[in-house]
């Protein structure tokens, strides 16, 4: 018998999946308990919320996970612009892997259903600061703020770029760019 927090969280992994591949509004209710396999009452059990209560917290997994992931990826680089580029590879990476389906994991959510749900507009908020708090933690300087709000907007758009065109290139091309801006700016 399936536990009830192992239904949970299949949900939220489930829910997390899809709406990073399609968005909020194109991820129905009857295709989330499809894809964990549950009755749709199930739902509302372990989120008497909804679906945005579902979307929330889903969002806010997947920007632990990537925020977990930034961090163990600039502290495993031998400096903080080698760390950038290996997120930036590694995110490039991720988007081919997934034939270009998966792009940033709040950017989908963001852009679909931020201005109609405070509760998905702050956990995206939060999803968002928590990376720059990585990166700004990571360069370490008077100027990291400003830093990596030019890094995350950086990678954010290039992500989308890369996602819509169907080719990383762009994700890529940033990399460089990223390099000799931090190194101007560091030294």
């Amino acid at each position: 018998m399936v536990r009830r927090t192992d239904t949970r969280q299949r949900m939220l992994d489930s829910a997390a999946e899809l709406f990073h591949q399609q968005g909020y509004h194109a991820t129905g209710l009857n295709q989330l308990v499809a894809a964990v396999g549950a009755p749709k009452g199930s739902l509302y059990f372990h989120f008497p919320g909804g679906k945005e209560q579902l979307a929330a917290e889903a969002i806010r997994q997947s920007a632990d996970r990537l925020c977990d992931q930034l961090r163990t990826i600039a502290t495993n680089a031998p400096d903080v612009v080698t760390g950038i580029e290996n997120v930036v590879e590694a995110l490039a990476t991720s988007l081919e892997e997934s034939d270009f389906q998966r792009g940033c994991p709040l950017a989908t959510v963001a852009l679909d259903a931020s201005g109609d749900s405070e509760a998905i507009r702050q956990a995206c908020a939060d999803g968002y600061t928590s990376w720059h708090t990585v990166i700004a933690d990571a360069l370490d300087t008077d100027k990291a703020d400003h830093l990596a709000t030019v890094v995350l907007a950086a990678i954010e758009g290039g992500l989308l770029l890369a996602k819509t065109l169907h080719d990383s290139a762009p994700l890529r091309a940033i990399a460089p760019h990223l390099r000799a801006t931090l190194e101007r700016e560091l030294s």
